[in-house]
């Protein structure tokens, strides 16, 4: 897995995962309440918050034709997308003060872009990368567009075929680009967990020669600290302050606490899991000496015949190991040996 640099931190291989508080529009409208979010993703243990950047204008027009009208099962089937999006747009002035309460609090806060003003408003505020939405990864104009900013492109891949997915990352890596990210992401509000796919996750960063994670719509955390376990490099989750307060995306969005846990188990998985190369702890390798070992469990004199009544292979382990002991049996003691003592080379002969 290739490394990429976001902000102040790397991402890929042998890394902790950066963890990204999606706010979305979960701030209600309310500026007062997206601080909220941002130090409530600090206290969570969130590494990044990210916004998203459109109007409803630069995203779609207002029209009230059947096109425009969701009807496909989601959360917000009867409304216009222009409607939608006019609820949950984060407004633009916003945003460069909610970068900065973020980086007070030692948080990275980047954004999604929909159109070419939305990335150079971005450029503007200097975010540290740029994340494709999955519906925008077939918008290989905007892709190019972004990937020239020369920062890390981050490609959600929710409704993308595999083509759309090499379309995507060859065009970053023609425009000199190639700090991308690959999030698995089921575009479906909350994602079915039977539709998730993981295995599918590190196949990603294999195929394309990318870092990946996962843009996770799932309720709870275990999808997440899975993605941990098979080696994501970034995990994103939305987060409001209350489900019941509303909003667009809060009914698969966590609340701090869920939130906090999920960064807990998802530490928790990366330290427990290591290094693929065999070795023991050190704590192992104390633990060794409750082995079995070869001792001697009767008094024997020189010269006496070495035998099953005489030796066993029992615990503790500071004798010889028992994989020799067909190999002392029928040997002479070479000197008086007593009993509870560890068989040792130079025991016999």
């Amino acid at each position: 897995m290739r490394s990429v640099a976001i902000g102040t931190r790397t991402v890929g291989a042998d890394t902790p995962a950066l963890i990204v508080a999606e706010l979305s529009g979960n701030h209600n409208g309310d500026y007062g309440r997206a601080v909220e979010l941002i130090h409530a993703a600090k206290e969570a243990g969130a590494d990044a918050v990210k916004l998203q950047t459109y109007t409803a204008d630069t995203i779609t027009i207002d029209c009230d034709k059947e096109y425009f009208r969701l009807n496909r099962g989601t959360l917000w089937d009867g409304a216009t997308l222009y409607h939608l999006y006019e609820e949950a747009y984060t407004p633009w002035d916003w945003q460069p003060k909610l970068m900065e309460e973020a980086e007070k609090l030692g948080l990275l806060c980047f954004s999604s872009p929909f159109d070419p003003t939305a990335v150079d408003f971005m450029q503007e505020m200097n975010m540290p990368a740029i994340k494709i939405a999955s519906f925008e990864i077939t918008d290989l104009p905007l892709i190019r567009y972004a990937a020239r900013c020369g920062k890390p492109i981050i490609l959600a891949t929710g409704i993308a075929h595999a083509e759309d997915i090499r379309a995507a990352v060859d065009a970053c890596r023609e425009e000199g680009n190639d700090q991308i990210v690959l999030l698995k992401c089921v575009s479906a509000y909350p994602t079915p967990y039977e539709d998730v796919n993981l295995k599918m996750m590190p196949g990603l960063g294999t195929a394309y020669d990318v870092s990946y994670g996962l843009s996770d719509h799932t309720e709870g955390s275990a999808v997440a600290v899975a993605a941990a376990a098979l080696g994501a490099c970034m995990i994103e989750k939305h987060l409001t302050l209350r489900r019941a307060d509303g909003g667009p995306d809060a009914a698969f969005s966590m609340e701090p606490e869920e939130f906090a846990r999920m960064v807990r188990e998802v530490r928790i998985v990366e330290k427990a899991l290591g290094s693929p190369e065999y070795r023991l702890t050190e704590k192992q390798e104390t633990e060794r000496a409750l082995a079995r070992s070869l001792f001697i469990v009767r008094d024997i004199r020189k010269g006496e015949v070495l035998t099953a009544e005489n030796i066993r292979s029992i615990r503790p382990g500071y004798g010889l190991s028992p994989a020799r002991y067909e190999d002392v049996i029928g040997r002479t003691a070479a000197r008086d040996l007593e009993r509870g003592e560890p068989l040792r080379e130079g025991d016999f002969a």
